[in-house]
């Protein structure tokens, strides 16, 4: 593909060839699961019809073809995310919220106790909070929390005051909810001149907007394959490799060892110690498929496509709608993302994706695994479009059309 063109992309994708109760489907729910092209579900049929094996064992040819699949996945996102100790920092989980459990009882159960803290924010996915909670209970530790103002911004004003015996920062990259774009290399300076690490959780940013995990200077990174127009079941956790190196396995079995005796065993090199069992080899396929397509079309161009539909969209709904349809998130286009939340006056959440439905409009209403952000605002639910990189003014169109028939509805 030599140049961005969002209607090529389009072409690509079967799913949006459908139709929905009698109108073409407009798919605004990226950010809950991306569309993947014919490319990536070609790549995941072509393992099981001509390479299925289970990897690393077998000397076989299939076995061969399916581990040099599996691992050229590995290979493939650490160049996407430029992982400065090359595949070996790339970690395959189920998807992001295992990434993070897997951060929390491995390295957060073998190096933090009573007394230090893991700072998160108030706009984290509860991936992001939950694994921590858990922590806190057997262990002691304290989970704080970094504001969010009134902007729908982080409240970094008392920062420093936050900071103390903070051992962890972990922070979304974009949010899910407010679409809003954390200022992550400003927090990374800040968590290593107190001493602390930094993950962060890119399910939202990774997707839509290039990742150097170098330039950002973070120590952690959590992303999901199907968020990224790759398949469901595979999710990445990136880490340097001294801090992988030292961390203990978080599941036991088949595939993690180097060695097992009648007296223990001795674990295998990250990151072969992470992925005990057979791990998800066609959903890798997928994924390696999946970085290839977004590289070939660019992330700097998704995200300048993503940035101008954004800006589109606010202005129109801030126009045609008189108040009557608030934006919950930021209100201008600097530092954010297109993911736009929408609390319809009068009209529940879910009452308007149901009537956006009959329209063939696919939005998400709810919480958004996000309780603490929507007590924030003292909200229980709104309704989430999200673009992607196959959108296009016209599905803002559709969506604006069909809000207008759910408020004459309920109106």
């Amino acid at each position: 593909m030599t140049a961005f063109d969002a209607r090529r992309i389009r072409a690509d994708i079967p799913l949006l060839k459908r139709q929905v109760n009698g109108y073409p489907i407009t798919y605004l729910d990226s950010a809950a699961s991306s569309l993947p092209p014919r490319t990536v579900i070609e790549a995941v049929g072509r393992y099981f019809e001509r390479h299925h094996a289970n990897v690393h064992r077998g000397v076989y040819q299939t076995a061969s073809e399916a581990t040099s699949g599996y691992e050229g996945a590995r290979e493939a996102i650490a160049r996407f995310v430029n992982a400065p100790g090359g595949a070996g920092e790339v970690v395959f989980t189920k998807n992001a919220t295992e990434a993070f459990n897997l951060l929390a009882k491995s390295w957060g159960a073998a190096n933090l106790g009573r007394g230090d803290v893991v700072l998160v924010t108030e706009m984290e996915h509860h991936a992001n909070i939950v694994p921590w909670f858990q922590l806190r209970d057997q262990t002691g530790i304290e989970v704080r929390f970094i504001p969010v103002g009134d902007d729908y911004r982080l409240d970094l004003r008392s920062i420093d005051e936050l900071m103390r015996d903070v051992k962890l920062v972990s922070v979304a990259g974009m949010s899910n909810v407010l679409g809003t774009i954390n200022p992550v290399k400003d927090l990374a300076e800040i968590a290593h001149r107190h001493g602390a690490l930094i993950a962060v959780d890119g399910a939202q940013s990774v997707a839509h907007s290039p990742t150097d995990v170098v330039d950002l200077d973070i120590d952690f990174l959590a992303f999901a394959g199907h968020k990224m127009l790759g398949p469901t079941g595979i999710g990445v956790l990136w880490g340097r490799t001294a801090i992988l190196e030292s961390m203990p396995p978080f599941l036991g079995g088949g595939g993690m060892i180097a060695d097992v005796r009648t007296d223990g065993y001795t674990a295998a090199k990250s990151p072969t110690r992470f992925e005990a069992g057979t791990p998800p080899i066609g959903e890798a396929f997928g994924l390696g498929a999946a970085v290839t397509y977004l590289e070939s079309i660019g992330m700097a161009n998704v995200q300048r496509h993503e940035h101008e539909l954004t800006a589109d969209a606010l202005g129109r709904l801030e126009s045609e709608f008189d108040g009557r349809v608030r934006v919950i998130g930021p209100h201008d286009t600097d530092r954010r993302g297109g993911v736009i939340s929408l609390d319809v006056q009068g009209v529940h959440p879910h009452d308007v994706a149901q009537v956006l439905d009959q329209y063939g409009v696919c939005v998400r209403p709810g919480h958004h695994c996000a309780k603490p952000l929507m007590r924030r605002f003292g909200l229980a639910a709104t309704v989430r479009a999200s673009f992607g990189p196959y959108s296009l003014t016209r599905d803002t169109d559709v969506l604006i059309e069909s809000l207008e028939h759910a408020m004459k509805m309920f109106g």
